[in-house]
């Protein structure tokens, strides 16, 4: 890995873990509706959101990369079947999105991030709606994709080659890190970069892979990868 110009990597659950942030956004957001439609929160349980939000992905299949529309369509839908004002959904998602921002990162991300950032380009690469700048880490990276702005998704290759692009780097000189073997591991490997997998202890285990499956080195936090990256 000696000749690696560029990091790419994943947001959720490899730089902080995913999970709490989202149960804390969905509490706000509860607490918001109650107060504010009042009707749409008896309505919106955990079962009527999970039907809502599968038919307004059966209605714009070609948008389900977007997180941030999927969210709004299912609260504009709550909010009519409720009887309710759907204009309100704008103004609830915003009360979702601010919680979402509010991450704990892992101990190791910063402290390792900051020295990369003096070495590598670095560019982040999502599926979700985190932003960098509210979550306090915009000031170290070179470039930022999201699936919803870029409207394709990983594993998609094409959200790996534009990274490269933006950054004048050659696919096989960029190391893309993240936490989800198919979507980031492999993805990046076979759009061209190199890959390393981060297994948070916390998070729960991969699923199986195929028989012969070629898998890179797993590494418990980004202070192992740094070690590796340093000794390779």
């Amino acid at each position: 890995m000696r000749d690696i110009l560029a990091i790419t990597l994943d947001l959720d659950d490899t730089l902080w873990p995913l999970r709490p942030t989202l149960l804390q956004a969905e509490r706000e957001l509860a607490q918001w509706l109650a107060g504010n439609a009042p009707a749409t929160a008896a309505l919106l349980s955990s079962e009527r959101r999970a039907q809502l939000r599968a038919e307004v992905l059966q209605a714009h299949a070609p948008r389900a990369h977007d997180v941030s529309f999927v969210r709004r369509d299912v609260l504009r839908a709550a909010l009519r079947e409720a009887g309710e004002d759907p204009q309100l959904a704008e103004p609830a998602f915003q009360v979702f999105l601010a919680a979402r921002q509010q991450v704990s990162l892992y101990p190791d991300v910063l402290p390792v991030l900051t020295r990369w950032a003096n070495r590598y380009r670095l560019v982040a690469i999502t599926n979700g709606n985190a932003d960098l700048d509210r979550v306090g880490l915009g000031g170290l990276f070179s470039a930022m994709l999201s699936a919803q702005d870029f409207a394709y998704a990983k594993p998609d290759p094409r959200i790996f080659h534009e990274a490269c692009r933006r950054i004048g780097v050659e696919a096989d000189k960029v190391l893309h890190v993240g936490d989800d073997l198919h979507l980031d591991v492999l993805a990046a490997q076979a759009a061209g970069l190199r890959s390393a997998w981060i297994r948070r202890p916390d998070l729960v285990e991969a699923k199986s892979l195929s028989v012969g499956t070629a898998v890179p080195e797993a590494f418990a936090d980004l202070h192992a990868l740094e070690m590796r990256l340093a000794n390779p």
